[in-house]
């Protein structure tokens, strides 16, 4: 690749750091948070967000689209054309999880305020600034003339945070790219691993009862004794407690004997999340009951964050968890009458793992542009899931690769502005080596 080439690339960047800077202000300015966790108007325009992504698409000459992935919410596609050998998509979501305590913040959420080289504001980070670096570097590639080989295609989606059904719609798209970049900030690290992600539900049944006779239950008696006592309750919440150990046993066994190279140990985690015991079971597989504690419960409901390695299959992983609660639901005489459920897809959640290889052309056409920068190369794992993943469940390889970001989804979220330089530079010269050029 042409040592012309990156410095043009590099220049053109640099001298639209105030186009930068200005349109990554006004996206934070526009408040766009999944309505999945928060439902109101004046929040909910991620519409709004893709009017100025399709407005600079078109500006430079990408073919452009819009596609509902979900009702009112729209994906915006682009494509400059060439050839499907080396095509590549750059990807972002565009919604945004809630504020929170507004009170914990020192800056409007939406202000865009700047202090001190960083951009604060709900979703600076996480992730209008990848947006806006992949977009710049679309700029830099027309301002320095060059055309690719290779069709590049622009991936703006909706509802990452709650799942990603924008990305699974624009992974479907035929032809698909060889290649997919999500712009997810990533500190200038490479990150061609993620592990995969599973939300499951446990439901516990027990038998409910009066509390008052909660002793009959508990303690050894005889049968003369216990003659006038109606028939014996079982805590569904005292089950689920015991359940609740057996998973952090099983949690242990994982984090001390699965590795994968490039991500810490014990990252695949079965995290607790929801635990909530009442009476009855509704439509919903929640207790209907929640709000008498002078009945036994007869309902526990668990729900896990559960996470596997990047070369795990997930569905190995769901019947080793099932083998988990099989045996522990075998040690307990009530528990092997009456097995737990075990519900996975909660909520429609499922996030496959992505395990691109190191050698893959676009992990080393980023580490290529890193070096010829002078920067560093560093390559690691993903800990949190991306869109990614839903390319990698089609055999589309992905590579996370953005800007230095902090406090995602908590206050004071903010993104460092010369890091969105760093990164445009970097994904305009990736994407030149990747998808080649007919300039000369």
């Amino acid at each position: 690749m042409s040592v012309q080439h990156d410095a043009a690339l590099r220049r053109a960047v640099t001298e639209d750091a105030r186009w930068i800077r200005e349109t990554l202000s006004r996206l934070v300015r526009i408040p766009s948070v999944n309505p999945k966790f928060e439902q109101d108007p004046a929040l909910n325009r991620e519409a709004a967000v893709q009017d100025v992504i399709e407005a600079e698409l078109h500006a430079l000459g990408f073919a452009t689209c819009r596609e509902e992935a979900l009702p009112g919410r729209p994906n915006v596609i682009g494509a400059w054309p060439g050839a499907q050998a080396g095509s590549l998509a750059l990807c972002g979501h565009v919604d945004v999880v809630p504020v929170g305590d507004r009170s914990a913040w020192t800056t409007d959420p939406f202000g865009a305020e700047l202090r001190d080289g960083r951009l604060y504001g709900r979703g600076s980070g996480d992730m209008k600034a990848g947006l806006v670096a992949c977009l710049a570097a679309c700029r830099a590639i027309r301002a320095v003339g060059i055309t690719l080989a290779a069709r590049l295609e622009f991936h703006a989606v909706v509802d990452e945070e709650a799942g990603g059904f924008g990305a699974m719609q624009a992974a479907r798209r035929v032809p698909a790219p060889e290649a997919v970049l999500v712009a997810e900030s990533s500190g200038g690290a490479i990150r061609p691993w993620a592990g995969g992600l599973d939300w499951v539900r446990v439901v516990l049944r027990g038998r409910n009862g009066h509390s008052s006779r909660r002793f009959a239950s508990i303690y050894p008696a005889s049968a003369e004794a216990l003659a006038g006592i109606p028939v014996r309750s079982v805590n569904a919440l005292e089950l689920g407690a015991r359940l609740l150990a057996a998973v952090q046993a099983l949690e242990a066994e994982w984090g001390r004997d699965k590795r994968f190279p490039g991500m810490p140990p014990g990252m695949n985690t079965i995290s607790p999340g929801v635990m909530v015991a009442g009476v009855g079971l509704g439509p919903d597989c929640l207790p209907s009951v929640l709000s008498n504690p002078g009945i036994v419960p007869d309902t526990c409901v668990l729900d896990f964050d559960l996470k596997f390695l990047p070369d795990e299959d997930a569905a190995a992983i769901r019947r080793e968890f099932e083998a988990a609660i099989a045996r522990f639901a075998a040690t307990d005489p009530w528990l092997r009458e009456h097995p737990p459920q075990v519900i996975w897809n909660l909520y429609g959640l499922h996030f496959p793992p992505v395990n691109t290889p190191a050698d893959h052309p676009l992990v080393l056409a980023l580490a290529g542009a890193r070096e010829d920068a002078g920067l560093a190369v560093r390559l690691e794992g993903m800990l949190g899931v991306t869109d990614a993943a839903h390319y990698a469940a089609l055999g589309i390889p992905g590579v996370v690769y953005g800007p230095l970001g902090a406090n995602a989804h908590g206050p004071d979220e903010y993104v460092v502005l010369d890091s969105v330089l760093e990164s445009a530079q970097v994904i305009a010269q990736a994407v030149l080596r990747h998808c080649g050029s007919t300039s000369r």
